[in-house]
């Protein structure tokens, strides 16, 4: 498995080379980049990434962390998505790479790994080589999530291809005229909608109020809030990340239950795609579609998929890619 990969450990003073990578890379997102994994308190987390080159060159990153002193490595690690970024390679490079991060691996007494990439609606050009060279190298599965994005191929026509019951509710939210959405700085407002939302639930969240106001200020262009309003009155609102140049998340879309009656969401969701496709992007994800109160991890939440389903949504995969070395 040998080749001339060479692994080294990501330096702060590497961090300009790492941005402009990921931002280059074909299937690279905000949530891969080092800016992004600075709103973490210091010390919150063991950050340990990696960068590959060949010949010189840099061929890939790979942000993560050591966990169980430091014999697991996890990527990401305070992020979304993770596993290796890269540029459009042919699979014998992503083969090379993956064999060269396990061979680091075995050579560093990393025991296992667990790696998150992005959904392929991520990649500007769809490519599974390095998730076919982990599974050739015998990775197997930890766990997949069902998430859901809307396709916008169709561009202004996409409401189209709504379900009845979305456009029939979307006319008359916007004939009425009683509720308005706009971009917003309010994010004390929002967080207490989200606390609320959540704590129906008894969840909490994963961003505190601290957190999502870092995070608009580190990364001001992939980070927006939009605020819905029953006149003048917040009700809902909706976090939103622009990940890279083709998919645009819906990290939060939360509302107040007293007002679920105006259905709110519905025009959060036609919003967020109005703006997408005016913006020139090609997909919104609008995230993992799983019954939190489950034992079992992966059940889907079949009332959530429904009404993600209204709006011309369709499944897609987040998988954790595994393998543990043998004694």
């Amino acid at each position: 498995m040998s080749n001339n990969i060479t692994v080294e450990i990501y330096e702060p003073s590497k961090k300009r080379e790492w941005e402009d990578f990921v931002e280059k890379s074909n299937n690279g997102t905000m949530f891969h980049l080092q800016t992004f994994l600075e709103y973490h308190t210091p010390g919150k987390f063991d950050f340990t990434s990696f960068m590959f080159r060949k010949n010189g060159k840099l061929l890939a990153v790979l942000p993560g962390g050591l966990k169980e002193q430091g014999k697991v490595f996890w990527s990401p690690v305070g992020a979304s998505y993770g596993s290796f970024v890269t540029e459009d390679l042919p699979f014998s490079e992503c083969l090379e790479l993956v064999d060269a991060f396990m061979e680091y691996c075995v050579k560093n007494s990393i025991k296992e790994i667990f790696l998150i990439p992005p959904p392929i609606v991520y990649s500007k050009n769809i490519s599974q080589h390095i998730e076919y060279a982990m599974l050739y190298r015998k990775f197997d599965f930890e766990l997949h999530y069902i998430s859901h994005a809307i396709d916008l191929k169709h561009g202004k026509d996409t409401f189209l291809y709504y379900d009845k019951t979305a456009r029939k509710t979307i006319r008359k939210i916007l004939r009425d005229n009683k509720i308005s959405i706009k971009e917003s700085n309010d994010y004390d407002t929002f967080n207490q909608i989200l606390l609320k939302n959540k704590s129906k639930f008894n969840v909490k969240p994963t961003h505190t109020l601290e957190d999502m106001i870092k995070l608009a200020e580190l990364l001001p262009d992939k980070v927006r809030l939009n605020m819905v309003y029953y006149e003048d009155t917040p009700i809902a609102g909706s976090w939103l990340f622009f990940c890279n140049s083709k998919v645009v998340l819906c990290f939060y879309n939360m509302l107040l239950y007293e007002y679920e009656h105006l259905k709110p969401v519905y025009l959060i969701m036609h919003h967020t795609v109005e703006k997408a496709i005016e913006e020139g992007y090609q997909w919104v994800d609008i995230g993992v579609s799983q019954d939190t109160a489950a034992s079992d991890p992966m059940t889907p939440s079949i009332s959530l998929i429904d009404f993600k389903e209204r709006f011309f949504a369709r499944g897609i995969l987040r998988s954790t890619y595994h393998y543990k070395f043998s004694d």
